[in-house]
């Protein structure tokens, strides 16, 4: 008696962009071959045309595409890899309705509002984090932007963190005004987390309690007081191609230090989730187009990547990565500390502190 098996293709991503599958080879070398020219050999940044036309490369350029994007990576910012570790010092009961959170307070969702830890819970993660050989260590509060309390506490925390580990210490607390960046920047913060997360023609449909300008405000804030700004960017809600290359040139624009790359996870209870998460080949493609757009950057893996690229995740390494959140994220788990350092250990990658040079 014989058994059959079907073998299926998982369905394409519904967000693929249009045309792919009409470049032919010679098409498609003199687009890379053009993007090679000017990220390697002119160092110049690509245009909004420039990484529209690499984003139409049909899935079996993909793997040139990553290797381009290494390569830009290894020339623009070298060898490194800088690794971190985040905590949610204040969890939940968030006011805001960014429709991918699940620490919304407008959502159902099973993360309930939690106080603020205490001093000795966040030495003991940050403790644990120099001990995975991170050299960035960053506090995280699901807020909108803080008050006084909130203020004077992360105030006393960086140093201690600082003086006890030896650690950067990053913060991210929502919206800044200008005297809350000032006494952040005064107080020792080295790099302050806020994410766009998608472009500016996007950004309503996902979050409608504040706006797209007020978070490009806390940036603009952030640089101009002096810490380096930590901008990401969240990949899967729904937006097209076109939108993901608006938010490149916005992030250009910008100039972040470092750029988190997250896929949505969906999270039940939110509005987002029902959302199909990325497929892998596609989560690599645009890796690689987050560094050909952003060649300078520190490109870190962020939240989803477990979940997206399943056993791509070396893959995506090598194509534009260069740095990594270890451990567990916000309200999600990651795989184990010790799984991500022997993955840059098989890679071949050093572990080190980064500075972005875009």
């Amino acid at each position: 008696m014989t058994t059959s098996v079907t073998l299926t293709t998982p369905p394409r991503d519904h967000r693929s962009g249009p045309g792919r599958s009409d470049i032919d080879s010679t098409e498609a070398r003199a687009r890379l071959g053009a993007a090679e020219a000017a990220l390697l050999d002119e160092h110049r940044l690509l245009t909004r045309e420039e990484l529209a036309s690499l984003a139409e490369l049909p899935d079996s350029w993909v793997t040139s595409l990553a290797a381009l994007a290494h390569q830009v990576r290894l020339e623009w910012c070298g060898p490194e890899v800088e690794v971190e570790g985040i905590l949610s010092a204040k969890t939940g009961g968030c006011p805001e309705d960014c429709h991918f959170c699940s620490q919304s307070s407008r959502f159902d969702t099973p993360v309930k509002a939690t106080p603020f830890l205490d001093a000795e819970e966040v030495l003991r993660a940050a403790e644990e984090t120099k001990a995975a050989g991170a050299s960035e260590f960053c506090i995280v509060l699901a807020v909108r932007g803080p008050d006084e309390r909130t203020m004077q506490r992360i105030l006393e925390l960086v140093p201690m963190v600082q003086e006890k580990t030896g650690l950067n210490v990053a913060v991210s607390a929502g919206l800044l005004t200008e005297d809350q960046a000032r006494r952040f920047a005064e107080g020792g913060v080295h790099r302050y987390n806020h994410n766009l997360e998608t472009s500016r023609s996007f950004f309503p449909n996902v979050v409608t309690s504040h706006t797209w300008e007020e978070r490009w405000e806390t940036c603009q804030l952030v640089r101009s007081n002096g810490m380096e700004l930590c901008c990401g960017a969240l990949v899967g809600m729904g937006e097209t191609d076109e939108q993901r290359i608006e938010l490149l040139m916005q992030l250009q624009e910008l100039d972040p230090t470092e750029v988190p790359l997250n896929f949505l996870n969906p999270r039940p209870g939110t509005p987002l989730g029902h959302e199909r998460p990325v497929d892998a080949w596609e989560a690599i493609r645009w890796i690689a187009l987050f560094r050909l757009g952003l060649p300078g950057v520190i490109l870190r893996y962020a939240g989803g990547r477990e979940v997206t690229l399943r056993e791509l995740q070396s893959m995506g390494m090598t194509s534009g990565i260069n740095a990594l959140i270890v451990g567990n994220y916000l309200t999600t788990l990651g795989r184990s500390v010790d799984e991500d350092l022997q993955m840059l250990a098989d890679l071949r990658m050093p572990v080190g502190a980064l500075t972005g040079v875009l």
